[in-house]
């Protein structure tokens, strides 16, 4: 169960679209939850910060804005709350936020302030998922509001894996957050088209193998998902056999019975490289659904 959880936000309605899911799993679990806000400096002049009455004003605006939020989540219920304004490279410091608060989720959206916001997924988001050994929930942006005193529905989680043990790691995130919300698992592996990969004219030797990897990719899964059943998490198959695996996910997480997505990255270089073509990054750029994201740590 999560202990302490960090929600960044910008003070925009939009970044405000993640505590919905943050207070649900704050409230379920027992854990802490910390608003973090980072401050950025006025600017007079080209590289010239301006650190006058001003600014401090603004600093002051942005902690009147977290408490205010504090004081709303308060009267839900929930006690155990705490306000950040934090200083400051951006992602550096909410990576040394969550380290300090022994944060075990990080939760936030992946849009703030308009089309080019701060939290816009290729810059902030996408350096905490490199940063970051704490599992991340991103939640895409919509126009409409879901109110702070709604719990968001998710009844089933789609948990994409390529078979690999390192691909795994993301089943222990999922699990306990599927065990939160009361919700079931589905677990995905995606089998490369061979028919569209073959320079050769025999079809019928490609479909041998394609129903070759799909009964071992069947296999593989049964397994997975009786630790998970195990676990008392009602968990479901799914194989797929599809030329691109990026869209074959997302295709499926978007098909109206999911209401969150779950994989594992590589911490490399940016955002994953588990999956072939670099099927973790058009994942989380694509989906359309809340994302559930784990760095995958050397051992």
């Amino acid at each position: 169960m999560y202990r302490s959880i960090l929600v960044p936000l910008d003070g925009s309605l939009l970044s405000e679209q993640s505590l919905p899911y943050a207070v649900a799993l704050a409230r379920r679990s027992g854990a802490s939850l910390h608003l973090a806000y980072v401050h950025t400096p006025l600017i007079i002049g080209e590289g010239v910060m301006y650190l006058g009455t001003p600014d401090v004003q603004l600093w002051e605006e942005e902690k009147n804005y977290l408490l205010r939020l504090v004081d709303r989540l308060k009267k839900m219920g929930l006690d155990k709350l705490s306000a950040h304004v934090l200083e400051g490279p951006i992602a550096q410091a909410l990576q040394e936020q969550a380290r300090s608060e022994g944060c075990d989720l990080v939760v936030m959206t992946t849009h703030g302030r308009g089309p080019v916001s701060r939290f816009w997924l290729g810059s902030v988001a996408d350096q905490l998922l490199h940063r970051l050994s704490t599992p991340l929930l991103l939640i895409r942006t919509r126009e409409e509001t879901l109110p702070l005193t709604t719990e968001p529905e998710v009844r089933n989680v789609l948990v994409a894996l390529d078979g690999t043990p390192e691909a795994e790691r993301i089943l222990q995130p999922a699990g306990t957050l599927a065990k939160l919300l009361g919700a079931s698992c589905t677990l995905l592996r995606v089998v490369p088209s061979v028919v569209a990969y073959s320079v050769y004219p025999e079809k019928a030797v490609d479909a041998a193998l394609a129903d070759k990897l799909q009964d071992e990719a069947h296999v593989y899964l049964q397994r997975i998902a009786a630790s998970l059943r195990d676990q008392g998490i009602p968990t479901q198959t799914r194989v797929l056999l599809h030329a691109h695996p990026a869209t074959a996910i997302v295709n499926e997480a978007a098909n109206g019975e999911y209401g969150l997505l779950a994989l594992e990255t590589h911490g490399r270089c940016g955002l994953a490289r588990l999956f072939l073509g670099s099927v973790a990054d058009k994942v989380v750029r694509s989906a359309t659904v809340p994302v559930l994201v784990h760095r995958c740590l050397p051992d």
